[in-house]
């Protein structure tokens, strides 16, 4: 049987099959026919509906298309290594994260294992750390500080006894409703293939955000360092009134805690510096953070500090895992916004992340299955009390630096934190809240690094620095949420104002070539006489059609409506002129009618004259009579007949030499009204419009174009198109732009076919053959 593609659905295929019975039928009763059996067509049309539907499964759910060709030999030992490595860290950082989501300590672990499993089948991505992040922990603070408060949990109506179990299965209850609003919003956009939503999210715009995000950070981290309590504030200018307070709360520093931070941050920083130094000689680098949370609890605990200083400590942390519950919708419309927020930024940075180890190891990461991934490690997390999750930027870089390979390392390291939480939870009851604190200071570094863009961006590029600047001072005084959409806002006017200010240029021929370049960058390129090319640097649409038109009269120096006003007035010139000598050629048939009736007036006084002068033979007086009135008559009759006819012929000479005189000097004003119009561009006859750079045309884009091959035309100046693409050419075919008066003889694949076409119309073979000869040369 001859093979043949499978269609594009397996409805198709057995639509095709049916169609094709009456076929069969006619090849059973005798009758020739190229067609298969209809049962081999359908066994046919079954093995490329399971091919396909295989492949359809191992899209959603990636796990089971690279788990089977796991290789143990290659993969194992890094992924073992890199797990146990990653594992150690989510320990301290799951808790210290935990904090700044206004959660106990034990939520972070939780959400340091939940989503990773969930990842682990979803995701593609093998080297990002799925879990816990200072971001989007402290975007979802101060969605549960605001919503759940201290000051309404208070006991006995004072401000001193707090319900703190109450308060915090309430901020539980918040942070897992925004988690799964925001994990169904990132599912959601994923199914429907919407993962280039992160594509409006610029690199200034993400770098200044996560960095005024990491000041939210540390200013909500400072009470633990010093001991103080400031008051909650929200909304706009909230981090600097909290500053203010902290401020003011100074002289009241727990000496005690602010030691045991200045250690802590001292024994971090060396430590990392180390890491750092011999990160090629280290086999794993050193778990620092784990290291300092061991140490902390022993001293805390054997020494009872927590009680004779008042050390702020984590407190009780119950072994095992808790019951699935179902999270309160009752919330959703209280965080809609700030769960839009959350799935925005999670998504950007995970995304980001994820395609730069993607590129430097050689492999695909999907933008949409990884939308999906997130999604659902976001859902199925909020089910067993997680809070949203993301990429950590540190984990990832050690995940990649010890060797990981796929994404097994996330359940290694998630074993870890299970026997964490099942077993030794209890252990860090008296861990110092101080030391998870400058834990995330610590980590925060990568984040503070970013203040080295400004210099590089003004160097580079001032505007990708106005948008950093101002997503960092609006994430800065109008918070996490509030700032962000400012700032994606004020990112979309940036791309606005850009196409709006093209770069407009005129065109000219490197010689010895097919290319035109722009003639004020390139000396090389010369300009061809009597043909401008015109080009717009972005797409021409209707913020920017207009400003395309005056930049084309401009650039071409044609002022068509200079040219059309002298054009205009030479037609009503040349009317007057016709209408002068129509009245003249009415005069002059007046004139001869008046000449005609003279002479029979004269023929008659005549046969008169005749009568009188044969009487006059007999009558003396009459004879003198007659000859005095014959005389007279004659004279007057002669100098009628001659004034009549040299004044009419005077007066029409020099009405006509007057608008003769007249009309000349119109058209010379004419002339020069035109010169001034067209300026050096007099000579120019023809022009084109390189369109390349337009992806798309809308109906201003379309009538703009109609315009200027109206305009131009009326004025004696070709217009032609080139490099339209197809997807243009199409639009404008529906737009109804083509015509008689615009055909598709305008329209060329390239600038240079519509020169050469050009340069044959006007009959130019000397410069014509001279751009052929140099440019085949």
């Amino acid at each position: 049987m001859e093979e043949r593609e499978c269609p594009s659905g397996s409805y198709f295929v057995h639509r095709e099959i049916l169609d094709e019975l009456r076929l069969d039928e006619v090849a059973q009763k005798g009758t020739w026919s190229t067609q298969p059996p209809l049962g081999e067509r359908v066994k046919e049309s079954l093995r490329c509906s399971v091919p396909r539907l295989k492949n359809t499964v191992q899209s959603w759910v990636p796990v089971l298309e690279w788990l089977p060709k796991y290789s143990i030999r290659e993969n194992a030992v890094g992924d073992l290594i890199s797990g146990c490595s990653v594992g150690i860290m989510r320990l301290p950082q799951g808790m210290a994260c935990a904090l700044l989501a206004s959660l106990r300590p034990m939520f972070g672990l939780y959400t340091s294992f939940y989503p990773v499993l969930v990842y682990f089948i979803f995701g593609t991505s093998r080297h990002v750390s799925i879990g816990t992040s200072s971001l989007i922990s402290i975007m979802v603070g101060s969605v549960t500080e605001r919503l759940a408060p201290d000051s309404n949990f208070i006991v006995n109506g004072t401000n001193s006894s707090v319900d703190f179990d109450a308060r915090d299965a309430s901020r539980v209850q918040i942070a897992c409703s925004l988690t799964v609003l925001s994990g169904i919003l990132q599912t959601f956009l994923g199914v429907i293939r919407c993962g280039f939503v992160v594509t409006y999210l610029s690199e200034p715009l993400i770098r200044g955000y996560t960095t005024g995000s990491a000041c939210h950070v540390c200013v909500s981290q400072l009470k633990y360092l010093f001991g103080v309590t400031p008051a909650r504030f929200t909304g706009p200018l909230s981090i600097i009134y909290t500053m203010v307070d902290i401020c003011r709360l100074l002289p009241q520093t727990q000496v005690p805690e602010l030691v045991v931070s200045l250690v802590s941050l001292f024994v971090l920083i060396v430590a990392k510096e180390i890491n750092d130094c011999y990160k090629k000689k280290l086999p794993i680098p050193i778990p620092i953070e784990l290291i300092v949370i061991i140490a902390a609890t022993i001293i805390i605990h054997f020494c009872d500090l927590s009680t004779k200083h008042s050390i702020d400590v984590v407190g009780m942390i119950p072994s095992g895992l808790n019951a699935p519950q179902v999270p309160q919708a009752s919330w959703f419309l209280e965080v809609i916004s700030e769960a839009v927020a959350l799935a925005i930024v999670g998504y950007a940075i995970n995304i980001s992340l994820g395609k730069t180890f993607a590129l430097k190891h050689g492999y695909k990461v999907d933008s949409n299955q990884e939308l999906v991934a997130l999604g659902l490690s976001n859902t199925v997390g909020s089910f067993f009390q997680c809070y949203s999750v993301t990429c950590s930027l540190s984990r990832s870089l050690i995940q990649e630096s010890t060797g990981g390979k796929t994404q097994v390392v996330g359940v290694i390291s998630s074993v870890i934190v299970l026997i964490t939480v099942l077993k030794i939870g209890a252990l860090f009851e008296d861990l110092p809240k101080a030391v998870l604190s400058t834990i995330v200071f610590v980590n925060l570094k990568g984040m503070f690094k970013q203040f080295m863009d400004v210099p590089m961006l003004w160097r580079t590029n001032k505007v990708d620095l106005l948008v950093w600047l101002v997503t960092f001072l609006c994430t800065i005084l109008f918070n996490l949420d509030l700032g962000l959409a400012i700032s994606i806002g004020f990112s979309m006017l940036t791309v606005i104002f850009r196409t709006q200010r093209p770069r407009y240029s005129v065109l000219g021929l490197v010689s010895g070539t097919e290319l035109y370049l722009d003639t004020e960058s390139y000396r090389e390129a010369k300009e061809i006489p009597g043909i401008k090319i015109f080009r717009s640097s972005a797409t021409i649409y209707y913020t920017n059609a207009e400003m395309y038109l005056e930049a084309l009269q401009e650039k071409s120096e044609i002022d068509i409506g200079k040219l059309l006003t002298a054009k205009n007035k030479r037609k009503e010139e040349l009317k007057r002129k016709q209408d002068k000598e129509k009245k003249k050629e009415n005069a002059e048939k007046k004139a001869a009618r008046h000449l005609t009736n003279g002479a029979h007036y004269l023929k008659n006084e005549e046969k008169a004259s005749e009568r009188l002068n044969g009487q006059s033979r007999v009558n003396g007086a009459a004879i003198s009579l007659t000859e005095a009135s014959a005389n007279g008559l004659s004279k007057g009759n002669i100098n009628w007949a001659y004034q009549h006819d040299t004044t009419t012929v005077d007066s029409d000479s020099e009405a006509g030499f007057h608008v003769d005189d007249s009309v000349k000097q119109a058209s010379h004003c004419g002339d020069e009204e035109e010169e001034e119009g067209r300026s050096s561009g007099a000579r120019t006859h023809s022009i084109i419009l390189d369109i390349s750079t337009t992806g798309f045309v809308d109906t201003v884009t379309t009538n703009t174009l109609k315009n200027i091959f109206r305009d131009f035309g009326e004025v004696d100046v070709d217009v032609y198109l080139a490099g339209c693409q197809a997807c243009v050419v199409e639009q404008l075919e529906t737009a109804a732009f083509f015509s008689e008066l615009i055909p598709k003889t305008m329209l060329f694949v390239t600038v240079h076919d519509a020169v050469i076409h050009i340069l044959q119309k006007k009959q130019q073979r000397d410069l014509m053959r001279d751009i052929c000869c140099n440019t085949q040369m």
